[in-house]
């Protein structure tokens, strides 16, 4: 077990990885994307190592990435069939990184871990998230882009 597994009490999450919310606004926003009641904003560490990936999926509301530790981090978005990849972490690339509202997204450690922290706004709620579920999408996946068919 990676050490900061325990350091940060990590638990294992749906999509991959480990993670820990730290913080959950005690303030309440109504969400532009369905009305419903959301913290303001959250926030998570996120722990991918070796070999780990952080499968498709997608959040309502806006997200931004963190680089905290570790190896930098490749993080996939797509949305309407434009896919984009950017890295976060090490002497190169920038430290943080926007998932719009809505965009799916998956990510992969380039080395043996990244920490990341990953803050949410209005705030997360299992009920706003979601893996691939269109057939097409995923097809689409498969055949454009097979390379990325271990995010499915």
């Amino acid at each position: 077990m990676h050490p900061l597994i325990e350091k940060l009490r990590l638990e294992p999450h749906p999509e991959g990885g480990y993670y820990r919310q730290i913080y959950r606004s005690t303030t309440e926003v109504k969400s532009p994307k369905h009305g419903l009641a959301r913290p303001a904003v959250t926030h998570i560490y996120f722990l991918l190592l070796k070999g780990q990936v952080s499968r498709f999926h997608r959040v309502l509301h806006d997200e931004i990435w963190n680089h905290y530790s570790g190896a930098p981090l490749t993080l996939y978005q797509l949305h309407q069939q434009q896919l984009h990849e950017k890295r976060i972490g090490g002497e190169d690339n920038d430290m943080a990184a926007i998932v719009p509202g809505g965009h799916f997204q998956a990510a992969e450690t380039t080395g043996d871990y990244s920490l990341v922290g990953c803050s949410v706004a209005p705030g997360f709620d299992f009920a706003d998230f979601s893996f691939i579920d269109e057939p097409s999408l995923r097809q689409w996946i498969e055949l454009a882009h097979p390379h990325l068919n271990k995010f499915l």
